[in-house]
C-alpha cells in the first residue's frame, strides 16, 4: 500500500517548495513505500521510538502514534513498546509520550477491548456473529464475507478457545479449502496428526476426503481467511466437537 502524504506541499508548498517535495515524495513516497524491505508497522515503530528518544511529542509524535494504530499496532503494543524504549531513551520521556499515546488509543479500552484490539491487527472486518453455524463450533465466532464470485473468501474469527467441530470436505472433483492466517494465533489438525500452530502469513492447504478441525489458540483471538477451492458437487460433512481433553493438548 503505497503512502500518499501531502503535507509538506499543504503547509511548505509556497514558502520552502524543494523541502516539502523531498518530505512527500521520497520520504514518505520512497522510503515509507519500500515494503518489500521493512513494513508500514515496523517503520511506525522505528519512527515512534526515535521520536520519543529525541523528546519529540508534538504534532508530528502524534501524527506518528496515529498512524501507527492505522498500521496495526494495538494499545497493549504500544504500551510495551514505549514501556521498552523507556530504560534507553529516558523515563521523563516515556511519561510524555504515554499521555499522547493514551489519548490516541483512547476509544480501545472500552469493555471490548479485547475483540477491538484483535480487529486492529488486520485489515478485514470481524463482521457479526456466526450464528448460522454455531451448532458447528464450540465457543463464539464471527463471519465476515469478503468476495462471493468466483470463488468464496470468508474471513471466520474465533475468540479464545473457539474451535470448530471435526469435519470433511468432500468434491467429486477439485474441492477443499485454503486457510490464511491473518490475525491471532490458532490451530489447525489432521486426524491423527498433531496440531499445526498458526500465526498471520501462515497457510494451511485443505484437500477433500481430509478429518480435521481448526480454531483458536486457549489464549488468543485468531482470524483467517476460509477460501473455498471450487470442485464438482461440493458438500462439508460436520462430525463430532473437538472435546476438551483433545483441545487441551494444543497448549
Amino acid at each position: 500500500m503505497a503512502v500518499k502524504q501531502t503535507a509538506g506541499r499543504d503547509v511548505l508548498g509556497e514558502f520552502a517548495p524543494e523541502f516539502a517535495a523531498l518530505n512527500d515524495d521520497v520520504l514518505f513516497g520512497q522510503v515509507w513505500g519500500r515494503e518489500d524491505k521493512l513494513s508500514l508497522r515496523d517503520r511506525s515503530i522505528i519512527t515512534v521510538v526515535a521520536l520519543m528518544a529525541q523528546g519529540l511529542v508534538d504534532s508530528s509524535f502524534q501524527y506518528h502514534l496515529i498512524t501507527a494504530k492505522k498500521n496495526g499496532i494495538t494499545k497493549t503494543e504500544i504500551a510495551e513498546i514505549l514501556t521498552h524504549a523507556a530504560f534507553y531513551a529516558g523515563w521523563p520521556k516515556a511519561w510524555a509520550a504515554f499521555y499522547m499515546a493514551k489519548e490516541v488509543w483512547a476509544e480501545a479500552l472500552g469493555g471490548d477491548d479485547a475483540k477491538a484490539e484483535h480487529e486492529n491487527r488486520m485489515i478485514f472486518p470481524i463482521g457479526s456473529s456466526n450464528d448460522g453455524y454455531a451448532m458447528y463450533f464450540t465457543g463464539q465466532s464471527y463471519l465476515a464475507p469478503v468476495s462471493a464470485e468466483q470463488v468464496g473468501i470468508f474471513n471466520v474469527t474465533f475468540e479464545p478457545g473457539c474451535r470448530n467441530n471435526w469435519h470433511i470436505h468432500h468434491a467429486d472433483q477439485g474441492g477443499g479449502q485454503i486457510l490464511v492466517c491473518v490475525a491471532g494465533r490458532g490451530y489447525y489438525q489432521e486426524w491423527g496428526k498433531g496440531p499445526v500452530l498458526m500465526t498471520p502469513g501462515d497457510v494451511v492447504n485443505i484437500p477433500t476426503g481430509v478429518k480435521h478441525w481448526h480454531g483458536a489458540a486457549p489464549d488468543s483471538w485468531f482470524s483467517h481467511l476460509a477460501v473455498e477451492v471450487p470442485g464438482e458437487n461440493s458438500s462439508n460433512e460436520w462430525l463430532e466437537q473437538v472435546d476438551d481433553e483433545q483441545y487441551g493438548k494444543v497448549k
